[in-house]
């Protein structure tokens, strides 16, 4: 018998019990200095094109209304906007810069939502539901049937969904299934605290809500579109496109992408790519050079984003190719 057996004999001898694994199911979330609001793409252009005259406005009307809440900057995604401020911004903050920005020049204020603060992410799992819901039927669990589910029970009243359900078998001859849900949380993780151990019923079934080591997942850097950094994080001092990995703004594809430029000396000629007409070409993917865009959902890279193993597996590769193609070239300029 080897040591660790003897100090668990003796652990138990002496009513030592082995402590129990702490689960860190609640994410750190992004800082609370910024202000979301998500919008339409005609909109997030338009507020952009003048947007440091529109910070100066919004910090005009904040002073007027005797708040220490300043923004510093704003910058754009595919979403929407985001204002980065000095300090967390309260309720009567978000009211003024809403009001602002609904009502600006060249706005469509019904394809702009509420502003909100970031939130963590809180991770759990429900066990206890059948994998086959349907009685003689070999129709699957679905993410609406779950969907719908939650939405029958009352103890998930207060909850907002921050993706959809996952669902999983428990194991491959097993007719049950383990449920995984991401809710919206703040850092404390006080609503997954109200949630876990509470059991509801399913059918003729009771299913129970438990925590679940948290898995963010990779992130994806929406500056140079590359994984296993976010964008904050990014070293590159410029921007790449998410369509053809050029040196610009994706936003800005169709002026500088060489894909949509006109070029007459090829066969056959290229023509340019019209503002407000489907791109004919395919797009490029950066990262695992598909034809596809980088942020693309059918790219290897996307669907294993909750497996860090495989992206740090496959950068190591990306960069061992990378090395051989470097010292070929390098052997190959000797020899001549």
């Amino acid at each position: 018998m080897n040591a660790k057996k003897i100090n668990q004999v003796n652990n138990i001898v002496n009513g030592q019990s082995k402590p129990k694994p702490c689960i860190k199911m609640t994410t750190k979330g992004p800082s609370r200095k910024q202000i979301i609001i998500p919008m339409s793409s005609d909109n997030v252009s338009s507020f952009m094109k003048n947007s440091s005259s529109n910070v100066a406005n919004i910090n005009r009307q904040l002073r007027n209304a005797k708040t220490d809440v300043l923004v510093d900057y704003v910058q754009s995604d595919n979403t929407g906007i985001t204002i980065i401020t000095n300090k967390a911004a309260q309720q009567s903050d978000l009211s003024i810069i809403d009001q602002y920005v609904k009502n600006s020049n060249n706005i469509n204020s019904l394809q702009v939502e509420d502003s909100r603060l970031p939130k963590s992410k809180s991770y759990l799992k429900i066990i206890g539901i059948l994998f086959y819901p349907h009685p003689n039927s070999q129709e699957k669990l679905t993410s609406a049937n779950i969907e719908t589910i939650l939405q029958q029970n009352h103890i998930f009243d207060n909850v907002s969904l921050a993706s959809r359900p996952r669902i999983i078998k428990v194991s491959p001859k097993s007719d049950m299934a383990i449920v995984w849900i991401d809710i919206w949380d703040v850092q404390s993780g006080h609503n997954a605290k109200l949630l876990i151990n509470r059991c509801f019923n399913v059918g003729n079934y009771i299913a129970t809500v438990r925590g679940a080591n948290m898995n963010p997942g990779v992130p994806q850097c929406k500056n140079c579109w590359k994984w296993y950094h976010s964008t904050f994080l990014c070293r590159m001092q410029g921007a790449k496109c998410v369509k053809c990995n050029g040196p610009h703004k994706s936003e800005h594809h169709r002026e500088f992408g060489w894909c949509c430029k006109a070029n007459a000396k090829i066969n056959p000629p290229r023509l340019e790519t019209k503002k407000g007409k489907p791109y004919p070409h395919l797009f490029k993917c950066s990262n695992y050079k598909g034809d596809y865009q980088a942020d693309s959902n059918i790219c290897p890279f996307w669907r294993h984003r909750f497996n860090r193993e495989w992206h740090v597996k496959k950068y190591a590769e990306i960069r061992e190719n990378r090395s051989q193609s470097v010292c070929s070239e390098m052997n190959g300029m000797s020899n001549q």
